[in-house]
């Protein structure tokens, strides 16, 4: 039986490499109000209810590439004005897609996420 909150075969946590580990987390945690849990200099945890969603983990550089996060907003003008106050570069400005609308962009360490909304 899998531990409470846990889903068989759904993402169930997601690393980001960042190269600068203060200036990611003043990031994430002014572009989206997350929180983390410290495990040393090389590692945060991404704080969620009843645990946590993911990590950043301290690297010496970013591949660009791979898959890609996609984060839920109920606001996408506010979150992209957010995204860019705290330093983020838009990659992609926001586009329409069967569904809603979303945005790319690239965090201070240059990986690219994206932010979708359906309002």
């Amino acid at each position: 039986m899998a531990e409470q909150g846990h889903i068989q075969h759904a993402i169930d946590y997601i690393e980001l490499s960042v190269t600068d580990m203060a200036k990611s987390k003043r990031f994430y945690e002014a572009a989206f109000d997350w929180k983390f849990n410290d495990y040393g200099p090389a590692y945060a945890g991404i704080q969620k209810q009843g645990g946590e969603a993911g990590g950043l983990r301290l690297e010496p550089e970013v591949s660009p590439g791979g898959p890609l996060v996609i984060l839920y907003s109920n606001d996408l003008a506010t979150t992209i004005t957010k995204v860019r106050e705290a330093g983020g570069r838009i990659t992609k400005e926001p586009f329409e897609f069967p569904g809603g609308r979303r945005f790319h962009y690239a965090d201070p360490s240059g990986n690219e996420l994206a932010v979708w909304s359906d309002k």
